[in-house]
């Protein structure tokens, strides 16, 4: 029997350098796409897939980002006196009950998988999911209860994937890979960040993981890598070097990269599209400001 996945790592370290000034005040997690923070994104996901207990790696300056999943009893009282149920029932969606989410420091920034690292004794010896906030999903199933469900088959480590172009693999880790039917590929080898014209393939890495405790030994025994950081796509290549399985998974949904500027603001234009109460007036908007770039052209 195949042990359930009920413990995922975020790693949250990163200073978010890209969307300064902004992030010199809030972490980048709790920049907002369209009214809900990037990090409740993320949550959510987790939530639906099964997940019960959240670890947090964090760095200095991330305490707004423990706040926020801490209940805020006046701001709660404020809604209940003002008759604002709805708000109020959305504001305890963002609860976490006492005891399921903890935080780690990653004292220096060396890398996703010396942040997983870090985390190894919150983990203990069972299977357990990463993910990057950073990577945000759209689908009708969320992304990592696809992974879930998926690796209730085939057991062993799986990482997200998707197709990119040619001309951008070398940004991305890399599978080679075999179709072995349906959504899941079973992976030959993997490299990180190849250089141009060397990639095994377009079949990229995205920021969704469900990996072995042999992940965190592994990461405890291998050199840094790319860039001189520990890479987690290291550790779980050394798992292919020692027979054991690894799987990649084409996961149904669009992903937007909302850890550069150009993928959250497309992000925001297609979550806000997608909202009942704010997609006709966006829409025509867009529309507008469509309109009018054309007849000054």
């Amino acid at each position: 029997m195949k042990s359930r996945i009920t413990k995922a790592i975020f790693p949250v370290a990163g200073l978010g350098t890209r969307f300064l000034p902004a992030t010199k005040a809030i972490p980048k997690e709790i920049m907002t796409l369209v009214d809900r923070p990037l990090i409740q994104y993320a949550i959510d996901e987790a939530r639906a897939a099964g997940i019960k207990e959240f670890i947090f790696v964090t760095s200095r300056g991330k305490s707004a980002l423990e706040d926020y999943f801490d209940i805020a009893p006046e701001l709660e009282t404020s809604l209940r006196q003002s008759g604002k149920h709805e708000l109020l029932e959305t504001l305890k969606s963002t609860n976490m009950e006492s005891g399921a989410i903890a935080y780690i420091r990653q004292h220096k920034a060396l890398g996703l998988g010396h942040a997983v690292w870090c985390a190894r004794r919150l983990v203990g010896n069972e299977p357990f999911a990463v993910m990057l906030p950073d990577d945000v999903i759209a689908g009708d199933k969320p992304c990592l209860q696809q992974m879930v469900e998926a690796h209730a088959e085939t057991g062993g480590c799986m990482v997200a994937a998707m197709e990119v172009p040619a001309s951008r693999t070398s940004a991305y880790g890399i599978l080679d890979s075999q179709d072995i039917g349906g959504r899941v590929v079973k992976v030959q080898g993997m490299v990180e960040k190849p250089a141009p014209g060397t990639a095994p393939s377009n079949l990229a890495v995205i920021g969704r993981y469900i990996l072995t405790p042999k992940i965190l030994r592994n990461l405890g025994q291998i050199d840094s890598g790319a860039g001189g950081e520990l890479q987690l796509t290291d550790a779980i290549a050394r798992e292919l070097t020692e027979g054991r399985d690894v799987f990649g998974y084409r996961f149904e949904g669009q992903r937007f990269d909302c850890g550069s500027k150009a993928g959250f603001l497309q992000a925001t234009v297609a979550f806000g599209l997608a909202r009942p109460d704010l997609g006709a007036e966006l829409s025509q908007y867009l529309s507008d400001v469509m309109s009018a770039r054309r007849a000054a052209e």
